[in-house]
């Protein structure tokens, strides 16, 4: 085996949240579809998220997308997640890092004004709007996933914290959704840190004392995210803003608001009653930044409304780098990704 190998990369970011595309060094992987390979990746290869999200090449805060090829034909390319708790098979913020990197890397033809094209997540397809000005990719727009309220308003009692009322949705994860007020917090940046220690009371209060199913899909883990709800704000008809905040592991705030987080937003806001087909919400995180996610439509599934929707907001390139993997490093383990380098 060789002792050094190198991986290409765009770091980007959108609303804060870091993430790293690999655009290179990566052999094709084994599977029929792309979450096919995704499981291939974390079943056999998870030496390649742990190589980028901790140190010395990375953080935990940061989320890696690995590009492939797309398995359906009608997707320009397909990538698999990576993120500190493992592989999420969809991420707002990740897909539209991933959109923009793959027009800023030629493998999406990039017009001026505004197009159409698809990628392929382990969720499936992926349509994307992206607007171009001047060269340089700006506002991108990308679906959500079926959006719905598992359970409304439930209670628990969290040692530490208290009795807390809860909402949970499914937006391509489980989320609990906790009214920030009722906790004393206002999701300002100082707050940053109390805000990870209570949600991560909250979660693991809740994973204790129940599990969720999704309604297809089924058992997909325990409960992983809290987002913290501010108050709302109506900025126009059909239109409200409001401070949010997004918990993903353990000692971890997103920076941005996170996508499927605004699209857990959305089916609550649904579930009361309060919105109409084209309504948007905008979420604005502790560095306020924001996405706009925007309902788009509803169906009845089983005893479920879910909820359509599309999430709205840029990503901004920060880096193409090409890094050094030194396997005779004793911070880097080499041994669950050799095999799929390409230099190998």
């Amino acid at each position: 085996m060789k002792t050094r190998h190198s991986i290409q990369l765009m770091d980007t970011h959108a609303g804060g949240d870091v993430s790293r595309i690999v655009t290179g060094g990566i052999d094709p992987l084994p599977g029929k579809t792309v979450r096919e390979q995704m499981e291939y990746l974390r079943d056999n290869a998870d030496g390649l998220r742990e190589l980028l999200l901790f140190e010395p090449y990375g953080i935990p805060e940061m989320s890696v997308d690995l590009i492939v090829p797309a398995t359906n034909p009608e997707a320009a390319a397909g990538y698999i997640i990576m993120e500190v708790m493992g592989y999420p098979i969809y991420s707002g913020s990740n897909t539209l890092c991933t959109a923009t990197a793959v027009l800023e890397a030629g493998i999406v033809e990039k017009r001026e004004g505004v197009q159409h094209f698809k990628l392929e997540a382990p969720a499936g397809l992926v349509n994307i709007e992206a607007t171009v000005k001047d060269g340089v990719v700006e506002p991108i727009t990308c679906e959500g996933l079926p959006s719905y309220i598992d359970t409304y308003h439930a209670s628990i009692h969290v040692p530490g914290i208290g009795d807390v009322t809860y909402s949970v949705a499914y937006s391509g994860g489980f989320y609990a959704l906790v009214d920030a007020e009722q906790l004393g917090f206002k999701l300002v940046r100082e707050e940053e840190r109390a805000l990870a220690e209570s949600a991560y009371k909250i979660v693991e209060a809740i994973k204790a004392e129940r599990g969720f199913s999704h309604y297809t899909l089924g058992d997909v883990g325990p409960l992983p995210f809290l987002h913290f709800m501010g108050p709302e704000e109506q900025v126009a008809d059909g239109y409200i803003r409001s401070r949010s905040t997004t918990y993903v592991h353990p000692g971890v705030i997103c920076r941005s608001t996170t996508g499927t987080g605004t699209s857990a937003r959305l089916a609550l806001m649904n579930h009361e009653g309060r919105l109409n087909i084209g309504d948007k919400l905008e979420t604005v995180s502790l560095r306020e930044t924001g996405f706009i996610g925007t309902f788009t439509g509803r169906h009845q599934q089983g005893n479920f409304q879910v909820v359509e929707n599309t999430i709205t907001g840029r990503s901004y390139v920060l880096a193409n780098s090409e890094i050094v993997i030194n396997c005779d490093d004793p911070m880097v383990n080499c041994g669950k990704l050799h095999h799929i380098l390409t230099d190998r």
